[in-house]
């Protein structure tokens, strides 16, 4: 797979921009993005979560996807390792989510991310690779 993200700076948000071979890969790359700035240090899979989505646009999906992932990690204390779309299109997904619990001897909080925003929300699709950009409210 190949994915990759980028933080991007803003006054006062932060945010991220996520490339994949498929705009799947890059809705992972931008979890990969979003764990990166909430936290330090990696999760094993030792359990797994199911989520599944609708949303009305391929935008409204990443939000309420990056929503999910925060979702888990502050309200569950779930710290996501790996991604899987058992799932996916323009307007839903089922996606089965690997990781383990929130441990403090080996998982440190970096930044508390408030939301996830439209503000300068982007989906590109071109033949091959696909980006997603999206800002956090910090």
């Amino acid at each position: 797979m190949d994915h990759s993200y980028e933080i991007l700076e803003h006054p006062s948000d932060l945010g991220i921009r996520a490339t994949g071979a498929s705009l799947a890969e890059a809705f992972v790359s931008a979890a990969r993005g979003l764990l990166h700035v909430i936290l330090e240090g990696t999760a094993q899979e030792r359990s797994e979560r199911v989520v599944t989505l609708t949303a009305s646009d391929r935008g409204h999906l990443l939000v309420r996807w990056l929503s999910e992932v925060l979702y888990l990690y502050d309200a569950e204390h779930f710290v996501p390792a790996a991604f899987r779309f058992t799932e996916f299109s323009a307007t839903s997904l089922r996606a089965e989510i690997r990781g383990e619990a929130f441990d403090d001897a080996r998982h440190q909080t970096k930044l508390d991310v408030k939301a996830v925003t439209y503000h300068q929300l982007a989906v590109e699709e071109h033949p091959g690779r696909c980006q997603v950009t999206v800002f956090l409210d910090i």
